[in-house]
């Protein structure tokens, strides 16, 4: 019979020694940094927030911002969710945008004048020529912003509804079916 005592023995040296070198590589993994899986994001917390923010103050949807970033949108929501500044400037940039809009629709409704210089040359003299433009109201534009500040008053639509005794549900009286025919009518 062969000695089984030393194989078992030798066995388990080396099964002991195995344990020990996986036990130290997990520990030195543990020392490392853990990387998260996927490609490093593109989102710099330095210049990315105020670059939306730009971006956004000339209109920008969040398709552009996609556009602008080479990312896709999914990746401008998960920015959103995960960079509180980021999104904190993307809804500044729009709401500065949606307000100077909304000035200039104001101004165009009401009418507005500016200042001007205008530049012409005769002979080969130029002349400086201060001049103040007007602009009259535009009635498309006070129509527009009427209708969306005041829609009870100004909206094309009117809501119409029809109700009972008291403003309650109307009540349906008992009828009959009568067929208009007379040739249909039975003789009893």
């Amino acid at each position: 019979m062969a000695d089984v005592s030393g194989t078992c023995v030798t066995y388990l040296e080396s099964v002991n020694a195995n344990t020990i070198r996986t036990s130290q590589a997990q520990e030195s993994q543990e020392e490392e940094e853990i990387m998260p899986a996927g490609r490093p994001s593109d989102y710099d917390p330095e210049n990315t927030p105020r670059q939306a923010n730009k971006v956004c103050l000339m209109g920008a949807t969040d398709a552009d911002l996609a556009d602008f970033f080479d990312v896709s949108e999914t990746t401008i929501n998960n920015w959103k969710n995960q960079h509180p500044e980021f999104l904190a400037s993307i809804k500044e940039g729009k709401k500065q945008a949606d307000a100077n809009v909304a000035r200039s629709l104001y101004e165009r409704a009401l009418g507005y004048e500016h200042s001007e210089v205008h530049v012409s040359n005769y002979q080969g003299e130029i002349t400086l020529t201060p001049l103040t433009k007007h602009y009259p109201p535009e009635t498309t534009a006070g129509i527009f912003w009427l209708k969306n500040r005041q829609p009870d008053k100004w909206r094309d639509r009117k809501h119409t509804e029809i109700t009972g005794a008291n403003g309650g549900p109307i009540s349906l009286l008992p009828f009959e079916f009568v067929d208009a025919d007379p040739k249909n009518t039975e003789e009893t």
